[in-house]
């Protein structure tokens, strides 16, 4: 079900979203997004650097967060704006879990702002506020 500017309040909470964090996943959002550094898919490379293990890149986090905030708001909505901040690592075996809630309605423009974040076993992944347009 779509959402419409009409049913969403302030404090409204989205649905919580959790991505299990595979190899796969790091690897093809790195394939996907153009970025080779060798730390997203090389293991003894990540392992050079200090990692445990090969860790997810920005961009495959951005996109984490537009499924998240699209799959809520549905095909209607529009993404006006999307501003995150890095925090924990993503690693292989560990799952990050998205919450989020709705802390601003702008009338003139039938707008919305989420606040989100998206945890892992060792704290935030990534935070931050989305802008979305609805019906």
């Amino acid at each position: 079900m779509h959402k419409t500017f009409d049913m969403v309040q302030v404090g409204d909470e989205l649905p919580p979203l959790a991505v299990p964090i595979t190899v796969p996943l790091i690897v093809g959002g790195a394939i996907a997004t153009r970025d080779y550094f060798p730390g997203h898919h090389d293991l003894e490379a990540a392992r050079a650097l200090g990692s445990p293990h090969i860790f997810m890149n920005i961009l495959t986090t951005n996109g984490l967060v537009q499924r998240f905030v699209e799959g809520w708001a549905g095909p209607q909505g529009t993404l006006k704006t999307l501003k995150i901040k890095l925090g924990a690592p993503n690693y292989p075996g560990d799952t990050m879990t998205f919450t989020g809630s709705v802390t601003e309605k702008r009338e003139a423009d039938r707008s919305i702002e989420l606040t989100l974040a998206g945890r892992n076993a060792m704290g935030p992944h990534v935070t931050g506020t989305v802008r979305v347009q609805l019906p």
